[in-house]
């Protein structure tokens, strides 16, 4: 599609973009960016009054196909993602079965290929049926396309194993991925071990159990040297530590979702599976110290940790119950108004963390809008206010903790390969009156 983009505000950390900006797409591509490109050959939309911003590349997704589609599908989950201003995700390789080799690679790969929306970029398992025994093929693993390696969902608890694991992925290039926590501490907990937690009476998950984990993995990247990323850490020591590690010179990243960003143990309420995750919210002293962490720099990643499950699921008893909450559609709206319209981030900062940073760790394309990358980016709304409904997600998942919510920053359009694949809330292939070019043209912003 040849597009011109015109009256909109622009933020692109990578290329040092903060104002009015003209965006012009020839096909798939960025052609030029500029305060004005003046008279071209192509249709215009106008955007004024709203933000352009690269799409955000969430690397932290459970799509769940194959094996739980009753959950969330590769399309529904695309789908989820362009809504929400996400123009690509990593998923998570805990399915059934796992994604602990080439032809599941090639399923997720094929079945993405096919939903047509985002873009999906497959993380391979750490061992094989991640079980934290045997070391899964990484380099056909890779060779299919695999971004990284993860037993997500489940800690590598011989050091060992992980050690060999990082020095694989060092030679490959790609990153692992740490679930950080010590079973052994967790010990079947459901809840943050603090007083909200003791209250209800439910079994209790320590900071230590995630902080211990932390620790190891920062003493085997000292020894390895490779790419290391902590997942959604939750807690202050482990924040500690991963500064600790940065100013010894530790190539080490990390990640934190938007829930542990803006809720705390309160929010479990009485007993609301809707709030019960892995890790688990903690104390406000934590999400100060997390929220600190990313402003500065040294928690560099957003990512959501989308978790879908059914509702029957999640209306087990509190104990019964899964873990996870869904994010992809939320993730952006929700940090627009509570980081970036509170001061906490920057919007170039926002970027970063969400867009530009995920993708230069994951090696993938995203996170600028130079002349010559690929156009996906996301338009949004700084100004109308919108409450969050559950049931207007495209993701098949309702658990999200922050229902009823009013946020502004929503995206309006989403573009993927220069192809609008979301417009005013509907998805193209999902929504039967998702509108042609033409009316969207003449669409009155």
């Amino acid at each position: 599609m040849d597009l011109l983009l015109k009256g909109g505000i622009l933020y692109d950390p990578e290329n040092g973009w903060e104002g009015p900006a003209e965006v012009l797409i020839r096909g798939s591509r960025i052609e030029a960016v500029s305060l004005t490109l003046g008279p071209v050959d192509v249709p215009a939309l106008d955007l004024q009054g709203k933000i352009i911003l690269p799409g955000m590349v969430d690397m932290h997704v459970h799509l769940r196909e194959p094996g739980y589609e009753g959950k969330e599908t590769i399309a529904t989950g695309c789908a989820a993602a362009v809504a929400g201003g996400i123009t690509a995700v990593a998923c998570m390789p805990n399915t059934d079965p796992p994604v602990d080799n080439k032809e599941i690679i090639c399923y997720i790969k094929e079945r993405s290929r096919q939903a047509d929306l985002a873009r999906v970029y497959p993380i391979g398992a750490i061992t094989r049926n991640i079980d934290g025994k045997e070391i899964a093929p990484m380099w056909e693993m890779a060779q299919e396309g695999a971004r990284g390696f993860s037993d997500d969902g489940n800690p590598v608890t011989d050091s060992g194993v992980m050690l060999r694991a990082m020095q694989y992925a060092l030679n490959l290039g790609l990153p692992v991925i740490s679930h950080c926590e010590d079973l052994s501490l967790a010990a079947g907990g459901v809840v943050h071990a603090g007083a909200h937690g003791y209250r209800l009476g439910l079994p209790v998950i320590t900071s230590a159990s995630e902080a211990v984990m932390v620790a190891r993995e920062i003493l085997l990247q000292k020894e390895v040297k490779g790419k290391l990323h902590l997942a959604h850490l939750s807690a202050k020591e482990s924040v500690e530590l991963l500064r600790w590690a940065k100013s010894t010179g530790t190539n080490v990243t990390a990640e934190v979702t938007p829930h542990h960003l803006l809720l705390t143990e309160e929010a479990v309420g009485d007993f609301n599976t809707n709030v019960k995750m892995n890790p688990p919210l903690r104390t406000s002293t934590d999400k100060e110290a997390l929220q600190k962490a990313l402003a500065e720099g040294v928690i560099g990643v957003i990512a959501t940790d989308h978790a879908p499950h059914s509702l029957l699921d999640k209306e087990e008893d509190f104990l019964s119950a899964p873990f996870g909450v869904i994010g992809l559609e939320t993730a952006l709206p929700l940090l627009w108004t509570k980081l970036v319209g509170e001061g906490l981030l920057s919007p170039g900062e926002f970027v970063d963390r969400f867009s530009s940073a995920p993708a230069r760790l994951l090696g993938i394309p995203g996170g600028s809008l130079e002349p010559g990358s690929p156009a996906d980016l996301v338009v949004i709304d700084p100004h109308t206010e919108h409450i969050v409904s559950s049931e207007r997600f495209y993701s098949l998942g309702r658990n999200t903790p922050f229902e009823g919510w009013r946020l502004k920053g929503y995206p309006v359009m989403t573009m993927v390969d220069g192809d609008i694949k979301m417009w005013q809330g509907k998805v193209k292939g999902f929504s039967k009156d998702f509108p042609a070019i033409k009316r969207i043209l003449q669409a009155k912003e």
